[in-house]
């Protein structure tokens, strides 16, 4: 099969038709293999009904109905663990992008070897202040923490090899860092490309200004996890080392001042120097303790994959 289209939504019964109709359009024009995963994230309006009608008119649609709403990275889990497709796409519900990508997105990934490929709504038709500028900022902080040069992160529309989609874990809220994911785990050729943005035509947005703080806060997870996922001591370690390295200079300073300098001068615990050495060897002692306590959940965790196997011989 050419291409799987994974499609998380909730509560878009009014464009799923359309979406539909037009992707069929695009796949029979360039004449793709194809199939339509919807995954419906706990709508409580007709989405569902809507996608039910959808596949028994078209063998190429397929859906998954969450219980509740889980979110869109769990989502977006749900349907890379079923997509078959040597490529997929994945998009939004919303007709917001546009199908008429697919066969050049396509293109990027079979024919110029991409692993996974980007949309870039460069000309927006959001609110400016609401979306436009925190985008924008969210994208330079992303870019500049994790490495990948893209312009923006959070675009639904894009296009991944198979093997990437299966070989990355999306949980959390982390589909806005899927491509830092991906290169996390060795798909390392990402590209992007210029994306048409069009106005939201039914229904409103499901997401507020409060995913913009979320995804700040993803985005040191996601850093901390890069860094020091496999190892968290070095993290842990090295601030323990600073905190008892300060701690222990106060408190050689308070032991020759008492002993040689001013035998005579006020009690050790009633100079400020006494509480910062001992503060510090506390704080030092815990960043030990939470390293330690990280290395151990580490080390008994069972069932994930620390490593991806590009190739095997013989095996």
């Amino acid at each position: 099969m050419n291409i799987s289209v994974v499609i998380p939504l909730l509560n878009e019964q009014e464009s799923l038709k359309e979406l539909h109709d037009w992707i069929a359009n695009v796949m029979q024009s360039n004449h793709f293999s194809y199939e339509i995963i919807f995954i419906d994230d706990g709508s409580t309006d007709n989405s569902w009904q809507t996608i039910k009608k959808l596949a028994s008119k078209n063998k190429a649609v397929k859906g998954i109905r969450f219980l509740k709403n889980f979110g869109k990275s769990q989502a977006l889990h749900a349907g890379f663990d079923k997509a078959v497709g040597n490529v997929v796409i994945t998009m939004d519900a919303d007709l917001q992008d546009s199908p008429e990508e697919i066969p050049e997105l396509y293109n990027m990934i079979v024919n110029d070897d991409y692993d996974l490929v980007s949309g870039w709504k460069k000309k927006r038709y959001d609110s400016v202040i609401a979306k436009n500028l925190p985008s924008k900022l969210f994208n330079w902080a992303a870019r500049k923490t994790s490495g990948v040069k893209l312009h923006d992160f959070n675009c639904g529309l894009k296009a991944y090899k198979l093997d990437v989609v299966k070989n990355i874990d999306v949980n959390g809220e982390m589909h806005r860092y899927i491509p830092v994911l991906s290169k996390n785990a060795g798909f390392t050729k990402i590209g992007e490309k210029v994306v048409q943005h069009q106005a939201r035509k039914y229904g409103v947005t499901k997401f507020g200004i409060d995913r913009f703080i979320h995804g700040f806060l993803d985005l040191i997870t996601i850093w901390f996890l890069s860094r020091f996922g496999k190892r968290p001591m070095h993290l842990f370690g090295a601030l323990g080392v600073i905190m008892f390295i300060i701690g222990f200079g106060f408190a050689f300073y308070l032991g020759i001042d008492k002993l040689f300098l001013n035998p005579t001068g006020r009690l050790i615990t009633q100079r400020p120097q006494f509480f910062i050495a001992l503060t510090t060897m506390i704080i030092g002692t815990q960043f030990f303790v939470a390293g330690f306590l990280g290395e151990i959940i580490l080390r008994t965790k069972q069932g994930k994959k620390r490593y991806t196997v590009k190739d095997n011989l013989n095996l």
